[in-house]
């Protein structure tokens, strides 16, 4: 395992984190779930992600289960707050808001530091001076290290930079983006705005829902198990007018199976290698339902993709990816 200091904050991470929406949501059972966290640690991953959301707080407790007979020192927790958390209505990024899921995090967790608190989405409800003040408070407070957020604008990265300048508040060490070849939107204002503030990437769905793994093949049905067979997750793989399940993109695809054999290497160790290939990001965030999984997805660490390669990657996929 190979590491990455996350933007200018005081963690350094592994370049592939782990996470638990998938264990959760995808109906992995909780032995099977920290098998694969377990994997995930022998094999060098540091940092783990997850949410108060996934499962109604259950992606945590399973977590820190996982977690509980390791050396606190071992590993990284990173979690969020905004969504609604099971059947209350309450969310976003109030102080109150932020004070009342941090401690509940944590007792699920059962952790007294969080690594890395995220703001899961922008909330427009909220001013975000009442949003830094309140994380600010919660690091100084030691019960975070660091703060970070996911699928923000590049406007949106800005104006929080400006307000803790200004303010002299903490600012941001993270920035939590879905970015794939067949999802690019990040590189056209958030990553130029993570640079200018020293805000590190921690890419999520590198595989682009599982896609990018070869799993699924054109003109057959997913294969048993599998993400696009669920219907519980297949709802994820539309997006943004983007069908993930669709043939014409499948098509485009199965074009980078020869172009992975050829360099020895599993589509997914490509995908991910991929993904690693930009300075901004610090780490890509996987998801297992097989420890088997996480040690294919290892495999990707340090290898580097020539020039040649790239371009025969984007002549494959770059008319299904989106761009903006």
């Amino acid at each position: 395992m190979l590491y990455r200091k996350l933007g200018q904050g005081p963690l350094h991470v592994s370049e592939l984190s782990f996470g638990t929406w998938l264990t959760v949501a995808g109906g992995v059972g909780h032995e099977q779930a920290i098998r694969c966290i377990h994997a995930a640690l022998d094999f060098g991953i540091t940092l783990f992600d997850t949410a108060n959301q996934y499962g109604a707080g259950e992606a945590e407790r399973v977590l820190g289960d996982a977690l509980r007979s390791y050396p606190r020192d071992k590993y990284m927790v990173a979690t969020k707050l905004y969504f609604p958390v099971g059947d209350e209505p309450d969310h976003g990024l109030s102080a109150a808001q932020i004070e009342k899921q941090l401690d509940r995090s944590l007792q699920r967790l059962g952790v007294d530091m969080i690594d890395l608190y995220q703001c899961h989405r922008f909330d427009k409800e909220t001013p975000l001076e009442e949003t830094l003040g309140a994380l600010d408070k919660a690091v100084k407070s030691g019960k975070v290290r660091a703060i970070g957020f996911s699928e923000w604008t590049g406007e949106q990265i800005d104006a929080a930079a400006t307000i803790a300048s200004e303010s002299r508040l903490l600012p941001f060490s993270s920035s939590q983006p879905q970015y794939s070849m067949l999802w690019r939107k990040p590189e056209a204002t958030v990553f130029p705005a993570c640079a200018r503030h020293g805000i590190g990437n921690l890419a999520f769905s590198p595989l682009s829902h599982g896609v990018l793994s070869g799993k699924y093949i054109p003109g057959q049905p997913p294969p048993p198990g599998s993400r696009a067979a669920s219907e519980q997750m297949n709802v994820f793989m539309e997006t943004a007018g983007r069908h993930f399940r669709s043939d014409y993109l499948l098509k485009a695809v199965a074009q980078l199976k020869p172009i992975a054999a050829d360099l020895g290497l599993t589509m997914a160790q490509m995908a991910l290698a991929w993904v690693l290939r930009r300075p901004e990001v610090a780490s890509a965030i996987i998801g297992a339902s097989r420890p088997e999984q996480v040690a294919d997805n290892v495999r990707a660490i340090g290898v580097k993709l020539p020039s040649e390669v790239l371009e025969k990657l984007d002549s494959a996929v770059s008319a299904v990816a989106v761009w903006k």
